[in-house]
């Protein structure tokens, strides 16, 4: 299973929160067990995030499609340029992630 179909798994069948806006507001409380970034995420964005995630000690994984491109693997008729795990639902994307920084 690769890392795409891990996502669309988690989307799915899981609790994922889309935007940027919710995950930076997710991630400050702690909440969620992996941040996904796509490759185009503005680097402010992308800088708060990890910022929040290195605190509240969740990992992040960046990915290299671009916003549109994870969009469209979420399903989503919009750009995504960051999501957040809160629950994995049956997807296996945490082992994968795992698998892939090792």
């Amino acid at each position: 299973m690769d890392i795409n179909r891990a996502i669309r798994v988690a989307v799915d069948t899981g609790n994922v929160i889309l935007g940027t806006k919710e995950t930076i507001k997710s991630v400050k409380h702690g909440e969620g067990i992996l941040v996904i970034l796509a490759a185009n995420c503005t680097k402010d964005t992308m800088n708060d995030i990890k910022h929040y995630a290195k605190l509240s000690n969740i990992p992040i994984y960046i990915h290299n499609p671009t916003s549109l491109e994870l969009g469209a693997i979420c399903g989503k008729p919009f750009p995504v340029s960051a999501l957040l795990i809160v629950e994995p639902g049956n997807s296996n994307i945490l082992n994968i992630i795992n698998k892939e920084g090792q």
